[in-house]
């Protein structure tokens, strides 16, 4: 199969070993570079997984045209894959993306599985970060949840040193195993405010209302960039599937990956 015929604006990268129809993975940032999804747990050597480069990241280029849009660039993965629909995994700024999908084009997905979703967008849920950071201990946590909820960068510079700066606040711990995976896959301050972009002012109202596929919602309960009770009604409006991964952050393949794993492996087994 090639996975990046010329008529393709995105690149595409086999994830693990596993053969059969592909789930496609949609990372967030917006638009980092996949690579910090690392093995996803090892979860493409039981399910076969292909993961979408978006606009704006090295190995597609280019510049998002927003994530209402980019939902195109979807659909031509999964055509490009020659497959009818497809189930997707969306991390983070992914679930946007993911969701516009599912919405724009609903007979082209078969269900959504949306990891750590960013929620008050969506429900306008008042965020309870400060409730969870309450029970953070360590210094680098608590300084880097300040950094989220006051540092707006302006320049790339400003941008990536307040990304290493709120590092510490996306784990629910801060040991060597997060910190090596902070550092995978340089942000763009560019491409992250593009993904905002030309969104129409109904996309939340078409979401709401959409007759959206099997979903399942996977969240952290400790993740202070999403916080708790957001992603709770966020699954709830969406009527979805709520699993809430105790002692977690943003980032539960990294975290919790044997709880991880056998979540989306659950998830996956059921839509074969």
């Amino acid at each position: 199969m090639d996975l990046r015929p010329a008529s393709l604006p995105v690149a595409l990268t086999p994830l693990g070993t596993a053969d059969g129809r592909p789930a496609l993975v949609i990372p967030g940032g917006p638009c980092r570079p996949p690579e910090y999804l690392t093995d996803l747990a090892d979860l493409g050597e039981q399910h076969p997984l292909v993961v979408l480069h978006p606009r704006g990241t090295p190995a597609s280029g280019g510049v998002s045209r927003g994530w209402w849009t980019d939902a195109e660039d979807v659909v031509a993965a999964i055509d490009a894959l020659g497959l009818d629909a497809a189930d997707i995994i969306g991390h983070s700024a992914g679930t946007r993306l993911s969701l516009a999908v599912a919405t724009r084009f609903p007979d082209r997905v078969r269900s959504l599985a949306l990891v750590t979703p960013p929620a008050t967008w969506l429900t306008g849920t008042a965020h309870d970060g400060d409730d969870i950071a309450a029970m953070r201990e360590d210094a680098e946590g608590i300084a880097g949840y300040a950094s989220i909820l006051t540092d707006e960068p302006e320049t790339q510079d400003a941008f990536e040193e307040v990304f290493r700066r709120q590092a510490p606040a996306t784990y629910a711990r801060w040991t060597a195993t997060e910190q090596a995976h902070a550092g995978i896959g340089r942000m763009n301050l560019a491409a992250a405010e593009a993904w905002f972009r030309d969104i129409p002012a109904d996309a939340l109202d078409l979401i709401r209302d959409a007759s959206l596929p099997p979903t399942l919602v996977v969240g952290g309960d400790l993740d202070l960039l999403t916080g708790r009770r957001p992603v709770e009604e966020y699954a709830a409006a969406l009527g979805a599937e709520l699993v809430m991964i105790r002692g977690c952050g943003h980032y539960p393949w990294v975290e919790k990956p044997d709880e991880f794993r056998r979540i989306l492996d659950e998830w996956l087994t059921a839509r074969a």
